[in-house]
């Protein structure tokens, strides 16, 4: 089989370096990173069968290293430069959060949470401490798996509190089902937090679920 060459002008290097890196559609993006097909497929045609793979750019966080080398075209390397790609831009969100007052300006925040733990494939419990201006000093994944009062045990939350000197916390976990919509186990973990919390002097400034690039809050639906 015999492919027509792409003219120089449209290949994905060639437009960004011409027009800007934020020209390039989502497929140019990840062929620039693939760089070369194979005989009969081109780096475009492999990053268009990744973004149907994953359905759409928005999860290509959810991909393991042996969902990218199950495509033809993508090996060990490729697959591992882009889950950096994928690091890096959970890594600069967190930053960008850690300057920000999250209660006045909870975007930055959110952006990073989704991508933290909002494509996982498990329930993650985490744990968000801050400081008295809401700025995050540290966080910590306490729990993974299904949310449930039994597991989530109140002592091992306000311990760390307590160690970073916390006086607020927030409280985050995903639903690997995509529906952020809090289940009855939620609320009632929820409240038996914020119970403990009044107990202790730390106040639970919010629970968020995150999943897929959305979100709720339980403060914004006056549920704490």
């Amino acid at each position: 089989m015999i492919v027509k060459e792409m003219p120089k002008s449209e290949r994905p290097r060639e437009k960004a370096l011409k027009f800007g890196i934020k020209t390039l559609s989502n497929r140019e993006l990840l062929a620039l990173i693939i760089r070369n097909g194979y005989q009969g497929k081109s780096s475009l045609s492999i990053a268009e069968e990744l973004l149907y793979k994953c359905n759409g750019i928005g999860n290509l966080a959810n991909l393991e290293l042996n969902d990218f080398l199950s495509i033809k075209g993508i090996k060990e390397v490729k697959a591992l430069e882009i889950l950096a790609c994928i690091e890096i831009a959970r890594r600069i969100a967190f930053k960008e959060s850690l300057d920000t007052d999250v209660i006045e300006n909870p975007d930055k925040m959110i952006s990073w949470l989704n991508k933290e733990i909002g494509f996982d494939k498990q329930e993650n419990f985490m744990v968000v401490y801050l400081d008295v201006k809401n700025k995050i000093i540290t966080y910590k994944t306490l729990f993974i798996g299904t949310i449930d009062k039994s597991i989530v045990h109140p002592r091992e939350i306000f311990k760390e509190a307590l160690l970073v000197s916390s006086s607020r916390i927030m409280l985050v976990h995903n639903h690997p089902s995509g529906d952020v919509t809090p289940s009855d186990a939620d609320i009632s973990v929820t409240k038996k937090i914020v119970e403990a919390g009044k107990l202790m002097g730390i106040n639970v400034l919010d629970h968020i679920i995150v999943s897929n690039n959305r979100y709720f809050s339980f403060a914004k639906a006056n549920y704490i």
